[in-house]
């Protein structure tokens, strides 16, 4: 069990990692070829991408620690650490947005543009495509399999990348025709492109925050348990999100004249249903008697 745990943490610090330094190399490239061109557009993917960085990092930290056992002073874990982080990470986007959506207006009102094209412009912006597809793609993948929204949240970073990215490349395209402001109007679709993904990524970790029922956990749950005779009925599940892992509580009713061993044995075999169904949840039942006759009758 132990050198499973540590598998896992390794290859969830291993992606992240690994986009660490993707987006270092993507932000400098995108910086140097910005500051030549004075391109807007290239200006806000280097800021863009440079919060990506920072949101790798806190992603990488929150990985190292989220999934550390809990303790005295944490009974259910440090899961929560990742749900921080992708708040954190939404935060910064927003801020981002607000320089972008800042400068493309400047720009456009006072027309003071001014933008010198050439094919490096072009590389840096087919670069980060590709190297954003790779991350994205890692990152999702490692997410799913270890249910993790701080990687889900960098995932969706490295997407929102390739969004973005890519009307970029258009505005370089009308700006190489003398429509300089496709360059102002790209930077102002990126940012209406990031909050949108924002807004979905910090939404998500503020519901997982204060609790907030996954949508569909409780009727899932309720469906796992109807499916075991000996439970006459199920009442007040009641679910919470932490991080990657989940937290059940429910109530059974069993027939009130079994024994208390007879009794436990059912709600061990409710725990063992609803976790063989899901991913990361731990479980307690408290079970009741019940007045009506049940199946075992």
């Amino acid at each position: 069990m132990q050198s499973n745990y540590l598998n896992n943490l390794n290859k969830k610090r291993r992606v992240a990692l690994n986009s660490i330094i993707a987006a270092i190399f993507i932000t400098t490239f995108k910086i140097i070829i910005g500051i030549s061109t004075g391109s807007l557009g290239v200006l806000s993917e280097a800021l863009h991408s440079g919060l990506d960085m920072i949101a790798a990092i806190i992603t990488f930290f929150a990985v190292k620690y989220s999934d550390k056992p809990a303790d005295d002073g944490h009974n259910y874990g440090h899961g929560k650490i990742e749900n921080y982080s992708a708040l954190i990470e939404t935060l910064l986007l927003f801020v981002t947005c607000l320089w972008i959506i800042f400068e493309a207006l400047r720009r456009i009102i006072t027309r003071d543009v001014e933008i010198d094209i050439n094919i490096w412009a072009y590389i840096v912006i087919i670069v980060s495509i590709i190297i954003d597809y790779t991350r994205s793609t890692a990152l999702k993948k490692a997410a799913i399999e270890f249910n993790s929204q701080a990687l889900e949240a960098d995932a969706l970073h490295f997407s929102t990348d390739i969004l973005s990215s890519m009307v970029v490349l258009a505005g370089l395209v009308g700006a190489s025709f003398d429509f300089y402001y496709a360059d102002a109007i790209a930077g102002l679709i990126i940012s209406f492109i990031v909050i949108k993904i924002s807004y979905q990524i910090g939404k998500k970790s503020f519901d997982a925050l204060i609790d907030k029922a996954p949508i569909g956990l409780k009727e899932e749950i309720g469906e796992i348990v109807s499916t075991i005779p000996e439970v006459i009925i199920s009442h007040d599940i009641k679910v919470r999100e932490s991080g990657p892992y989940k937290f059940v509580d429910l109530n059974i009713h069993v027939n009130k004249s079994l024994t208390i061993e007879q009794a436990h044995e059912i709600s061990h075999k409710v725990e063992e249903a609803i976790k063989n169904k899901i991913k990361n949840i731990e479980v307690m039942v408290h079970t009741e008697p019940d007045d009506e006759r049940s199946p075992l009758n």
